[in-house]
């Protein structure tokens, strides 16, 4: 995956962005802070919305755009002005980042067997009924380490389509 200078990281959730701060602030992305757009995550979904509020500004480089969203089906469509100066990665954490929870818990199995939707399964199940909120994402993987084994298990259990980019695929 080749980057540009200028990263734009958008979530489409609190959770990604959570989990996004996490490994950004502990050096485990080929990205930095200082790399990013404004130094933080974008919560812009809109790819009108982003151009209007960042690729007004001017820049002579080329900017990556990082999105870490659980759909594949999402379109993010710039303007002809633009989409010459922006590449745009899809990071798929399909079908919910609360899989990083589920993997940590080791219930998997007991997930598969429920039918439910992951955060469903959380909240019900697990009990966690913020598990959508960024403080408690944050707080569940405050050891950066519970979190990397979490993606490295999703990654050896999904089923990611050929091409596809995952969370694994931006760790150092």
């Amino acid at each position: 995956m080749n980057l540009s200078k200028y990263k734009a990281c958008i979530c489409e959730g609190a959770g990604e962005a959570a989990i996004i701060d996490i490994l950004v602030d502990n050096d485990l992305l080929i990205f930095k802070r200082e790399e990013m757009l404004d130094e933080k995550v974008i919560r812009i979904r809109s790819a009108k919305n982003f151009e209007e509020r960042y690729l007004r500004k001017g820049f002579s480089d080329q900017i990556s755009i990082i999105r870490i969203l659980d759909s594949r089906k999402e379109n993010f469509r710039l303007s002809k002005a633009y989409a010459h100066k922006v590449d745009v990665i899809d990071i798929i954490t399909a079908p919910e980042i609360e899989m990083l929870i589920i993997h940590t818990e080791n219930m998997y199995n007991q997930f598969k067997r429920s039918g439910k939707k992951p955060s469903d399964f959380c909240k019900e199940d697990l009990r966690m009924q913020d598990v959508k909120s960024y403080d408690f994402v944050k707080d569940y993987f405050r050891n950066p380490k519970t979190l990397l084994n979490a993606i490295v298990e999703y990654q050896r259990i999904a089923k990611i389509p050929k091409g596809e980019y995952c969370l694994l695929n931006l760790l150092k």
